[in-house]
Protein backbone atom coordinates (compact mmCIF):
# COMPACT_ATOMS: atom_id res chain seq x y z
CA UNK A 1 0.00 0.00 0.00
CA UNK A 2 2.96 2.29 0.57
CA UNK A 3 4.26 1.63 -2.98
CA UNK A 4 3.79 4.91 -4.92
CA UNK A 5 3.14 3.06 -8.18
CA UNK A 6 0.22 1.23 -6.58
CA UNK A 7 -1.18 4.46 -5.19
CA UNK A 8 -0.94 6.16 -8.58
CA UNK A 9 -2.90 3.28 -10.11
CA UNK A 10 -5.89 3.77 -7.79
CA UNK A 11 -5.96 7.59 -7.64
CA UNK A 12 -7.57 8.01 -11.11
CA UNK A 13 -10.47 5.78 -10.04
CA UNK A 14 -10.89 7.85 -6.88
CA UNK A 15 -10.68 11.09 -8.85
CA UNK A 16 -13.65 10.05 -10.97
CA UNK A 17 -15.71 9.27 -7.86
CA UNK A 18 -17.09 12.79 -7.43
CA UNK A 19 -16.40 15.15 -4.55
CA UNK A 20 -15.84 12.32 -2.08
CA UNK A 21 -13.21 10.85 -4.38
CA UNK A 22 -11.46 14.21 -4.65
CA UNK A 23 -11.45 14.55 -0.86
CA UNK A 24 -10.01 11.06 -0.43
CA UNK A 25 -7.23 11.73 -2.95
CA UNK A 26 -6.17 14.94 -1.25
CA UNK A 27 -6.28 13.27 2.17
CA UNK A 28 -4.14 10.37 0.94
CA UNK A 29 -1.59 12.85 -0.44
CA UNK A 30 -1.11 14.22 3.08
CA UNK A 31 -1.23 10.84 4.83
CA UNK A 32 1.39 9.36 2.49
CA UNK A 33 3.71 12.22 1.44
CA UNK A 34 5.45 10.15 -1.27
CA UNK A 35 2.71 11.30 -3.68
CA UNK A 36 3.72 14.54 -5.48
CA UNK A 37 0.85 16.95 -4.88
CA UNK A 38 1.38 18.94 -8.09
CA UNK A 39 0.94 15.92 -10.35
CA UNK A 40 -1.95 14.58 -8.32
CA UNK A 41 -3.85 17.88 -8.37
CA UNK A 42 -3.34 18.29 -12.11
CA UNK A 43 -4.80 14.81 -12.53
CA UNK A 44 -7.73 15.67 -10.27
CA UNK A 45 -8.44 18.77 -12.33
CA UNK A 46 -8.42 16.69 -15.52
CA UNK A 47 -10.47 13.73 -14.29
CA UNK A 48 -12.59 15.12 -11.48
CA UNK A 49 -13.73 18.53 -12.76
CA UNK A 50 -16.15 18.30 -15.67
CA UNK A 51 -17.40 21.91 -15.75
CA UNK A 52 -15.95 25.26 -14.73
CA UNK A 53 -18.76 25.65 -12.20
CA UNK A 54 -17.41 22.59 -10.37
CA UNK A 55 -14.03 24.21 -9.69
CA UNK A 56 -14.99 26.07 -6.46
CA UNK A 57 -16.42 22.86 -5.01
CA UNK A 58 -13.34 20.88 -6.09
CA UNK A 59 -11.01 23.44 -4.50
CA UNK A 60 -12.99 23.44 -1.25
CA UNK A 61 -13.33 19.67 -0.98
CA UNK A 62 -9.67 18.97 -1.77
CA UNK A 63 -8.65 21.60 0.79
CA UNK A 64 -10.90 19.85 3.31
CA UNK A 65 -9.35 16.47 2.49
CA UNK A 66 -5.87 17.93 2.81
CA UNK A 67 -6.80 19.41 6.18
CA UNK A 68 -8.08 16.05 7.43
CA UNK A 69 -4.83 14.38 6.37
CA UNK A 70 -2.84 17.10 8.11
CA UNK A 71 -4.89 16.72 11.29
CA UNK A 72 -3.91 13.05 11.41
CA UNK A 73 -0.20 13.94 11.65
CA UNK A 74 -1.05 16.84 13.94
CA UNK A 75 -2.80 14.38 16.25
CA UNK A 76 0.20 12.04 16.22
CA UNK A 77 2.49 14.92 17.17
CA UNK A 78 0.09 16.08 19.87
CA UNK A 79 -0.11 12.58 21.32
CA UNK A 80 3.66 12.08 21.37
CA UNK A 81 4.42 15.48 22.86
CA UNK A 82 7.69 17.47 22.67
CA UNK A 83 10.18 14.93 24.04
CA UNK A 84 8.87 11.81 22.28
CA UNK A 85 7.99 13.79 19.14
CA UNK A 86 11.50 15.15 18.73
CA UNK A 87 13.00 11.74 19.42
CA UNK A 88 10.74 10.18 16.78
CA UNK A 89 11.73 12.74 14.13
CA UNK A 90 15.45 12.41 14.84
CA UNK A 91 15.18 8.62 14.70
CA UNK A 92 13.20 8.60 11.46
CA UNK A 93 14.85 11.60 9.78
CA UNK A 94 16.79 9.56 7.26
CA UNK A 95 13.90 7.28 6.36
CA UNK A 96 11.45 10.20 5.98
CA UNK A 97 14.01 12.42 4.22
CA UNK A 98 13.60 15.14 6.84
CA UNK A 99 16.60 17.20 7.87
CA UNK A 100 16.81 17.80 11.60
CA UNK A 101 17.70 21.46 10.96
CA UNK A 102 14.52 21.98 8.92
CA UNK A 103 12.38 20.39 11.61
CA UNK A 104 13.91 22.53 14.36
CA UNK A 105 13.50 25.64 12.19
CA UNK A 106 9.82 24.83 11.72
CA UNK A 107 9.39 24.60 15.49
CA UNK A 108 11.11 27.95 16.02
CA UNK A 109 8.96 29.59 13.34
CA UNK A 110 5.82 28.17 14.87
CA UNK A 111 6.61 29.73 18.22
CA UNK A 112 6.89 33.18 16.60
CA UNK A 113 3.79 33.21 14.40
CA UNK A 114 1.51 30.19 14.45
CA UNK A 115 -1.21 31.17 11.99
CA UNK A 116 0.96 32.70 9.26
CA UNK A 117 3.52 29.89 9.39
CA UNK A 118 0.78 27.28 9.11
CA UNK A 119 -0.87 29.10 6.20
CA UNK A 120 2.28 29.94 4.25
CA UNK A 121 3.75 26.51 4.93
CA UNK A 122 0.98 25.01 2.80
CA UNK A 123 2.43 26.90 -0.16
CA UNK A 124 5.91 25.36 0.16
CA UNK A 125 6.61 21.92 -1.38
CA UNK A 126 7.80 19.22 1.05
CA UNK A 127 7.28 21.54 4.05
CA UNK A 128 3.51 21.43 3.53
CA UNK A 129 3.52 17.66 3.97
CA UNK A 130 5.57 17.50 7.17
CA UNK A 131 4.66 20.66 9.06
CA UNK A 132 1.50 19.29 10.81
CA UNK A 133 3.66 17.05 12.99
CA UNK A 134 5.66 19.85 14.70
CA UNK A 135 2.42 21.82 15.02
CA UNK A 136 1.02 18.95 17.07
CA UNK A 137 4.22 18.55 19.05
CA UNK A 138 4.00 22.22 20.02
CA UNK A 139 0.28 21.86 20.82
CA UNK A 140 -0.81 24.62 18.45
CA UNK A 141 -4.57 25.14 19.08
CA UNK A 142 -6.35 22.67 16.79
CA UNK A 143 -9.10 25.04 15.48
CA UNK A 144 -6.58 27.71 14.44
CA UNK A 145 -4.34 25.08 12.86
CA UNK A 146 -7.24 23.55 10.91
CA UNK A 147 -8.51 26.91 9.57
CA UNK A 148 -5.04 28.09 8.53
CA UNK A 149 -4.30 24.72 6.91
CA UNK A 150 -7.59 24.75 4.98
CA UNK A 151 -6.98 28.27 3.65
CA UNK A 152 -3.38 27.50 2.71
CA UNK A 153 -4.33 24.22 1.04
CA UNK A 154 -7.08 25.93 -0.97
CA UNK A 155 -4.56 28.53 -2.17
CA UNK A 156 -2.11 25.78 -3.15
CA UNK A 157 -4.67 23.47 -4.76
CA UNK A 158 -6.53 26.04 -6.86
CA UNK A 159 -3.89 26.77 -9.57
CA UNK A 160 -3.20 23.08 -10.15
CA UNK A 161 -6.87 22.12 -10.29
CA UNK A 162 -7.61 24.98 -12.68
CA UNK A 163 -4.62 23.99 -14.87
CA UNK A 164 -5.81 20.39 -14.92
CA UNK A 165 -9.30 21.49 -15.93
CA UNK A 166 -7.87 23.67 -18.71
CA UNK A 167 -5.89 20.65 -19.92
CA UNK A 168 -9.12 18.64 -20.02
CA UNK A 169 -10.74 21.38 -22.10
CA UNK A 170 -7.62 21.56 -24.29
CA UNK A 171 -7.23 25.25 -23.48
CA UNK A 172 -3.80 24.81 -21.89
CA UNK A 173 -0.95 22.80 -23.42
CA UNK A 174 0.40 19.86 -21.44
CA UNK A 175 3.93 21.27 -21.24
CA UNK A 176 2.72 24.59 -19.79
CA UNK A 177 0.19 23.35 -17.21
CA UNK A 178 2.61 22.75 -14.35
CA UNK A 179 4.71 25.91 -14.96
CA UNK A 180 1.51 27.98 -15.08
CA UNK A 181 0.33 26.55 -11.75
CA UNK A 182 3.75 27.05 -10.15
CA UNK A 183 3.85 30.64 -11.41
CA UNK A 184 0.45 31.24 -9.79
CA UNK A 185 1.74 29.79 -6.51
CA UNK A 186 4.82 32.03 -6.61
CA UNK A 187 2.65 35.06 -7.31
CA UNK A 188 0.37 34.13 -4.41
CA UNK A 189 3.39 33.83 -2.13
CA UNK A 190 4.69 37.25 -3.17
CA UNK A 191 1.30 38.89 -2.69
CA UNK A 192 0.78 37.26 0.69
CA UNK A 193 4.27 38.23 1.83
CA UNK A 194 3.62 41.82 0.81
CA UNK A 195 0.28 41.74 2.64
CA UNK A 196 1.96 40.32 5.73
CA UNK A 197 4.58 43.08 5.69
CA UNK A 198 1.91 45.77 5.29
CA UNK A 199 -0.25 44.37 8.08
CA UNK A 200 2.60 43.70 10.48
CA UNK A 201 2.80 46.32 13.24
CA UNK A 202 5.81 48.54 12.97
CA UNK A 203 8.47 47.99 15.61
CA UNK A 204 8.89 51.74 15.79
CA UNK A 205 5.23 52.29 16.55
CA UNK A 206 4.57 53.83 19.93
Amino acid sequence: MSDPSYLWSILPDLAEGGLIGLALCSAVEKLIPVIPSAGMLLMLGMLGVAYSGDLPFAIAITAAGSTVGSLFWYGIGRWLGPARGDAFVFKMSRRLDIKEERYLRLKRDYRRNRIWVTFLGQLVPVVRAYMPFPAGVLAIPAPAFAVATFCGAATWNAPFLVSGYLLRRQILAADTATPAAVAAIILANLLLFALFRLCRPSRNAA
